[in-house]
Formats: C-alpha cells, structure tokens, sequence
C-alpha cells in the first residue's frame, strides 16, 4: 500500500510539474518581410498580428541569417550561423556537418514536451526532414510552391500551359482550397487536443503563404482597393551599387503569366496587390490559432512567436524575391508574446534582434535546458527591460549567383548596427573582398545610395567586426 501510495503521489507531482510548464506555440511564415501593421506598414490590413503585438513583444529590427528558406532555417532551427550547419542551398541537411544538434522542438522535445510540426518548418525538399525532432510525423511540410495552387488540379486538356503556375490566383474558394486553410484546420484541432497529452507542448505551425505564386481566396484580394496600394519605394537600385549584389529575378520569372525582361507597371501593381493579398490571408490563418488557444483556455499559459524565415522584395530596387543581402531580404517580423512578462505587452523594441536567438529565449522563457554551442542570445531579458544587454550587430549572408546552373563567385557578407549596414563580397577563387557596401540607416533606410567610398572610418570599425565573425581577412 505504501508503495502504491508514493507511485501515486509521484505520478501527481509529474502532472503538477506538466501543467507549470509553459506551452509554446511558433508560428513560421515563408517569403514574409516587415509589410503588417504592427510594423507600420501603410498597405498591410492584418487584424490578427495587430491582436498578437498588442500582447507582446515587436522586435523592430530583427534579422535572417541568410535570405533563402532552407540555409535560414537550418540556422534558426539549430541556433548556428550558416557556416556552420554547411547548408547553403534548397536541399542540403544540417545533420550533415552537425549530425548530433540539438534543433529548437528537439530541445523541448528532450524536456519532456509533446514536439509537433503542422506544415513548413524545415525545408519542403531534399533531404530536410528531421523526424527526430518531433513527436509525431510532419504534416503538410513537403511539396512545391507550384503544386499548392487550384491551377495544378484543374485539368489542363489537350493543349495545356506550358507553365508549372500561374504567378498568381484569386479565385472564390475557400481557405482549404490552399495548404494554409488546412495546415489551420489541423493546428486548431491539435490545440483543442493538447490536454489529452497529459504534458506541456511544443506546435510548430509553418505557413507557406506569402511566398510565390501569390494565390490567395478571392476575399482576401478584395480588402485592397489596388490603385491604393503605394509602388515600391526605391524603385531603382542603389546608385554606385556592384552588380554582384543584384539578381535577375529568376524566381518570379519561373512562373506563368511573367513576360521576359523587367515587369512593367501594370503588373507590378497586381503582384504587390497579390502579396498583401496572400498575407491577409496568413493573417487569418493567425488569427484562427490565436482564438483557438482562447477556447482551449490556454492562452495564459502559452508564448506565442511569430516570425518568417527571411524578408523579401515586391519590386524595390528593380528586385523580385529574396538571395540579397538589403534590408528588405535580411529583415523579418518577430513578435514574442508571454502574458507572464507583465512589461512586454503592446511594447515595440528598436534593439537588434537576430533569428539566431530564437533557441536561447524560448528555452529561457519556458524553463528549458539550452542546447549547447548556441551562436544566439537570450532576447527574453527585453521582454522586462528594453535596455537589457542588446547586442550591438546582426549578421546576414548570401552567395552569388545563387540560382540555375552557374557556380557562384562571391559570398556577400554582411554586419547591421543600428546606424550603418556594411557588406564585403569576398571572392571565393582567390578570398579577396573585390566589392563593399554601405548604406546609412539613419539618413538613408530605403538604401538608395552605396557610400562606401564616403566613409572609410565607418568601413574601419565594420570591417574588423565582419572579419571576425566570418574568421577571413579583407584585402
């Protein structure tokens, strides 16, 4: 009977111990830059991420460590800098150079948390799946972009497009008619069913909108009135800029319904208009999670983050896509809500913040062991104190050319202060930096202007800090 009685109460104190533990819930959308409201945008009609950042945390100057969806999440899903997981193209894993890290749902995972991933967390293709960091089997995380259109299932008779995708749908179909409609219809009933795990629980939700095509329901389309939606701003590039921080937009142009050459301004209206488009529609999406969590009453005891693998250009600097190092490609949203952090609600911080960090603060805020051989920071201080420990540089990385056949030549890295973005394109064959950039974020945030020539000082005091961390000397 004593045995029986000192089970039972071990078995208590576990559930007691569960149910103190917070629950995280991370929302990853694709191809996502800074274009929401609760970052200012004058376009953006997203409600929902305005209810999230009014109960959290928005991190204004937050950065992807490289701009293209497999090498991003490889780095922010094992806390380590591109160099390091050794992924710097769609296909390549992680567990190759780092067979034995431990990833972000790992970490909870290995903490006694249910682990579980709806949708695009690591990469949709090659060898990127990573079962060992879950509970249960990935849903909806694999397929093409071009597959995930109402075009790809409708019959193509005897003389079909010669196009794997419309660069854009906005038909009358319901939300399911796209992966996202039903990776949140699978996420709410995973929330509603959390307490029959009898532990705290880790959901990965990962979007793929707003990522080309830009296909959305046609009722997201009508929220915008198109001749209201402003034009890209710059619309040239950075004067005095090298061409070897440029691409030709051959994402974009992969799709039907793109002529060759530049995209002219008719079609640049109906793009961006189709942008915002697919965001409202991930913004709904959000907002089904977040009122999912309400009914489950578990909205207390869940942190909610939401962010995206990389930023992206909607035609400013003549670019379509991400694989640049500018602000609009290295800069994401990342909103961090813990209801606990009775200071961090409808709080905006200009700190810098960068996706690396994601690990450190969520095993902090959730009372998790810490993997070892982070190369982030905690961000979970900020939530109490605005001025506590920010670090002083963000760092982004991207090789050129980076699609279709040919080798790429220079890796542009690149350092972000508050003030200044600095970038050394190294070249690979002989390591020597032929190309620099630097643009001044105070008076110049839309970088419009390389002044690299003006300011050798600058270069002085960046240089050294680039060399650094990438461990390579400039010439």
């Amino acid at each position: 009977m004593r045995h029986l009685l000192c089970l039972l109460l071990l078995f208590l104190s576990v559930i007691v111990s569960g149910a103190e533990k917070k629950n995280v819930l991370i929302i990853v959308a694709d191809d996502l830059n800074c274009a929401i409201s609760p970052y200012g945008d004058p376009n953006a009609i997203t409600p929902n991420l305005d209810r999230l950042a009014k109960r959290g945390t928005t991190f204004l100057n937050a950065y992807c460590q490289q701009a293209v969806c497999n090498p991003s999440r490889s780095s922010f899903l094992t806390g380590r800098y591109p160099d390091a997981t050794g992924v710097d193209d769609l296909r390549k894993s992680f567990r190759t150079a780092l067979p034995d890290v431990i990833t972000l749902p790992q970490a909870f995972l290995n903490d006694g948390y249910f682990s579980q991933c709806i949708g695009k967390i690591f990469h949709n293709m090659g060898v990127t799946k990573d079962r060992q960091s879950w509970s249960v089997d990935e849903y909806l995380f694999e397929g093409t972009h071009a597959a995930d259109t109402v075009f790809s299932q409708m019959p193509k008779g005897s003389n079909p497009p010669k196009y794997k995708a419309p660069v854009f749908e906005n038909y009358e179909v319901p939300d399911t008619a796209y992966r996202d409609g039903r990776i949140t219809e699978r996420a709410v009933e995973a929330i509603s069913r959390m307490e029959e795990k009898g532990k705290p629980f880790f959901l990965a939700v990962g979007y793929w909108r707003p990522h080309l095509p830009f296909v959305a329901p046609k009722k997201y389309w009508d929220l915008y009135d198109p001749d209201k939606i402003t034009h890209p701003q710059p619309i040239d590039p950075p004067t005095n800029v090298p061409v070897i921080a440029l691409h030709p937009n051959r994402e974009v142009h992969g799709y039907g319904l793109v002529p060759d050459g530049p995209l002219d301004k008719d079609l640049t209206k109906h793009l961006r208009h189709g942008y915002y488009a697919s965001i409202s529609f991930l913004d709904a999406q959000v907002g089904a999670l977040l009122d999912a969590l309400k009914a489950a009453k578990l909205e207390k005891d869940t942190i909610v983050v939401f962010t995206s693998d990389h930023g992206f250009h909607i035609g400013e600097h003549q670019l379509w896509g991400k694989t640049s190092n500018f602000e609009l490609d290295a800069r994401v949203p990342l909103i961090i809500s813990d209801t606990s952090k009775k200071n961090s609600t409808a709080l905006s911080i200009n700190s810098l913040a960068e996706l690396v960090d994601l690990i450190p603060t969520l095993t902090e805020l959730a009372g998790v062991p810490t993997p070892q051989g982070q190369h982030g920071v905690s961000l979970a201080p900020l939530l109490e104190d605005t001025f506590a420990g920010s670090k002083d540089h963000a760092f982004t990385q991207h090789q050129h050319p980076f699609y279709g056949k040919a080798k790429a030549t220079h890796w542009g890295y690149s350092v972000r202060t508050l003030k200044w973005r600095y970038t050394e394109w190294k070249n690979i064959e002989t390591g020597m930096v032929d190309f620099r950039e630097l643009y001044d974020h105070t008076n110049d945030p839309h970088e419009t202007a390389n002044v690299a020539d003006e300011h050798s000082d600058v270069i002085a005091e960046l240089a050294p800090v680039l060399h650094q961390q990438y461990t390579y000397e400039g010439s």
